[in-house]
């Protein structure tokens, strides 16, 4: 009896190591089955469990990987990172791309059917007066369309040298009987301020054109950069700390034979934020890009808006021209005041009196006709369509270990948080989740990081940001580039008085609409007010500022 209870005994034993050897030797065989399955091949992959001894990354234990497999994985987990962020980027990258195209093409579109209505319009109610002078006003849309695309424009000076322009033709147009000199226009265009011969039109034009199309190009420009920043940081390289990292998390339990098991949440978040520890570093920089961006999208759709500034812009020109036209004798009596009578052309005045040489007023301008505008929209479609993505658009750096690390997509369920990967075995991951940034990863139990050293292409792209900005910060307040108006008023010349009304001791002070080419200023957390209010600077000082201005619109162009 004791015989037979012995032989039983051994028999169960010998029994229960066989079934043991064939489940290893099944699980080696499902590694085998998942690993050509990820497109390996076969070669070098073991049947049953080996040493680990050769392995670098996952467990030295009994395994079912070799060297070769072990390698194959490290490079497949870094392919899988990259396209897992890739995927995760895609949609943020297809925003930038595809609003910046939609804004562009709105705005050339716009200044286009803009240059041909008026052109259209013009020509119906002026004429031949318009076609022979017509070169300035298509020297002003071009102009226009040259600081849009980034040109270095100065617009408040190009629509002021605009309406001189067209003073100078006017005027010798309706004065026609007149030798009209060029020294005798010069001295005319010293007295435009005085003289007012188009109303009020080019002073509230000029704030609104300005502050419009500062509006437009610089919210482009943002588009750009977003998109810029979008495209080149999802695609960065990852460090050999991140690929041995990742490798152990998702083909490390291939090795064990529990390919089924996926890795713990938490584990994966601090892999994914030792990984990413960088691109969270661009967040603070990205959100306050984000809020510029969308403060500029306010006066887009508020008093900057650039489509209901260029659609009624022939109908405000006409109305300056009329404006001359009605009060052209008394403009003429003042400027021979001032300027002295020029000398008799003995051509006689035109056949057509001045009544005739402009005979016709634009209809009122209604908003409500041109409801499309450009592009097949309008400009408050796209700017509430743009608004919505930017504010999706937030955090987005920051939220990219939680976008990766999904439930029942790459980690396991909160349901399954005891027996999920835990980078050693099945199992609860115990750590704690790091916050977010480099400097936290400095005891990341997962990732070795160096927080001393950080991504200089990071801080690149983070200075990028932060230019870009404050470019939109001074766009919001309808501001391109500090400069100072250098800009002298001298005596009038010829046989007038040099004064066409009473001269006062003081002039009046202009406000200066900041029009020049794109500077970066300096960073939000300085206080601007007391330098702002300095009117004397030494000549080295502005020679210096001139200069880094100059090599910072270089940068931007």
């Amino acid at each position: 009896m004791l015989r037979l209870r012995t032989a039983v005994l051994c028999a169960f034993s010998f029994l229960s190591l066989t079934v043991g050897a064939d489940v290893k030797t099944q699980n080696c065989s499902q590694v085998r089955d998942a690993y050509i399955a990820k497109g390996f091949t076969v070669t070098n992959v073991p049947y049953q469990e080996i040493s680990g001894e050769h392995l670098r990354i996952c467990s030295q234990e009994k395994t079912c990987c070799s060297a070769e497999m072990e390698d194959g994985f490290s490079q497949q987990s870094k392919t899988d990172f990259e396209n897992m962020l890739d995927g995760i980027s895609d949609d943020l990258r297809a925003t930038f791309v595809s609003r910046h195209r939609r804004f562009d093409e709105f705005f050339l579109e716009l200044l286009d059917n803009t240059e041909r209505s008026l052109n259209e319009m013009f020509v119906r109610t002026y004429g031949k007066p318009y076609m022979q002078n017509v070169e300035v006003f298509q020297n002003l849309f071009a102009e226009l369309k040259r600081y849009y695309k980034g040109g270095n424009v100065n617009l408040e000076e190009m629509l002021n040298d605009f309406w001189t322009r067209l003073l100078e033709r006017m005027f010798k147009l309706l004065n026609s009987q007149y030798l009209i000199t060029e020294e005798y226009l010069e001295c005319i265009n010293k007295y435009m301020d005085q003289l007012k011969p188009f109303g009020d039109v080019p002073k509230k034009l000029k704030s609104q054109v300005t502050r419009a199309f500062i509006a437009a190009r610089t919210f482009v420009q943002g588009l750009t950069v977003g998109r810029e920043v979008a495209n080149r940081v999802s695609k960065v390289s990852m460090s050999p700390a991140c690929q041995r990292a990742l490798t152990k998390m998702f083909y490390c339990p291939y090795c064990q034979g529990v390919m089924s098991a996926k890795p713990c949440r938490n584990y994966c978040l601090n892999v994914m934020k030792g990984c990413l520890a960088n691109q969270a570093d661009l967040d603070p920089e990205w959100n306050y890009y984000i809020d510029a961006m969308l403060q500029v999208t306010e006066r887009l759709e508020g008093p900057f808006n650039i489509e209901s500034v260029m659609e009624p812009i022939d109908v405000k020109i006409s109305e300056a021209i009329m404006n001359m036209q009605d009060n052209s004798v008394e403009i003429t009596h003042r400027v021979f005041q001032g300027c002295g009578q020029p000398k008799a052309s003995g051509m006689g005045r035109s056949a057509r009196g001045i009544s005739d040489v402009f005979n016709a007023r634009f209809k009122p301008y209604s908003p409500e006709e041109h409801p499309t505008t450009a592009a097949g929209t309008s400009l408050d479609r796209l700017v509430v369509d743009v608004k919505e993505r930017l504010l999706k658009a937030k955090k987005f750096w920051s939220s990219l270990p939680e976008g990766i690390c999904q439930e029942d997509n790459v980690t396991a369920s909160e349901a399954s948080s005891e027996d999920c990967w835990n980078g050693h075995s099945r199992g609860r991951y115990v750590p704690e989740v790091l916050k977010d940034g480099l400097t936290h990863q400095a005891n990341n139990p997962e990732v070795g990081v160096d927080i001393t050293r950080p991504d200089t292409f990071i801080r690149q792209h983070i200075m990028t940001l932060r230019m870009m900005a404050n470019k939109l910060k001074n766009a919001y307040n309808g501001n391109d580039i500090y400069f100072q108006d250098s800009s002298d008023e001298g005596s009038g010349s010829g046989s007038g008085s040099g004064c066409l009304e009473p001269c006062d001791a003081e002039t009046e002070e202009s406000e200066p609409v900041l029009t020049e080419a794109p500077e970066v200023q300096a960073d939000r957390g300085v206080d601007r007010s007391s330098s702002s209010s300095q009117t004397h600077s030494s000549p080295a000082l502005l020679l210096l500022l001139s200069l880094s201005a100059l090599a910072l619109h270089n940068h931007w162009r």
